[in-house]
């Protein structure tokens, strides 16, 4: 193990850190009212950290070698139309989330505020964002691909692996540490950035959207016209 891979995995973290699940809702809940915001993130964080680490675990276990067992019909000309359909799906569906196609329609936008609830209802929404970001975490599979090449043992990849997830969500950590003692002079700030992800929320979900179902699209189409 390298300092060269180590320091590329850590920007690969703070990379993943600035997602919707890592920062954005992060700073709904620490804008939302009553007095335990605190330990409402923090299951949030907890909900999430846990889920990123065990897909990581899975995917370096072997997820990847059971998927292969399936190479031939997953590879076949059925599943690729299949994909192909997915993908166009995707990208007609990120128009319904668009607000200038909204608007011309006159159809209100579509904004997404999490809702605010008790610890069942925080680890619902960290597995909810979790799951939803699944199909976009470019970064963090980078990073299992680059732990896989360079051949790590387990007792290596493991805390590495927990030490990418830590820095994931330190960003949002740092902004409930730093609203502790700064709340009066970050609150404003906070209330920006929120508002602004408010506004963009719909347009970052159907960019999503388009972009995934393209590329699905794209790589169906080079197999069956190409």
């Amino acid at each position: 193990m390298t300092i060269a891979l180590l320091l590329t995995l850590a920007a690969l973290a703070v990379v993943d850190s600035t997602s919707f699940g890592t920062l954005g809702i992060p700073v709904y809940l620490l804008l939302s009212s009553g007095r335990s915001r605190a330990s409402r993130l923090l299951i949030y964080l907890a909900t999430v950290a846990v889920f990123y680490f065990l897909v990581g675990v899975a995917l370096m276990l072997g997820l990847t070698a059971a998927m292969d067992a399936f190479g031939d019909a997953l590879n076949s000309r059925p599943a690729y139309m299949v994909q192909l359909a997915l993908g166009v799906g995707l990208f007609a569906l990120s128009y319904r989330f668009d607000p200038k196609w909204r608007a011309k329609r006159g159809k209100p936008e579509r904004t997404f505020k999490p809702r605010v609830g008790g610890p069942r209802a925080m680890v619902l929404l960290g597995l909810t964002a979790g799951v939803l970001e699944v199909a976009t975490m470019v970064p963090y599979l980078a990073a299992i691909g680059m732990m896989t090449s360079s051949g790590l043992v387990v007792a290596q990849w493991v805390p590495v692996l927990a030490g990418y997830v830590l820095i994931m969500i330190l960003p949002p950590l740092a902004l409930m540490g730093l609203r502790g003692v700064a709340g009066a002079w970050l609150e404003p700030k906070l209330e920006r950035l929120r508002a602004w992800m408010t506004k963009h929320s719909a347009s970052m979900v159907s960019w999503t959207l388009a972009i995934v179902g393209f590329l699905l699209a794209r790589d169906a189409a080079v197999y069956l016209f190409w």
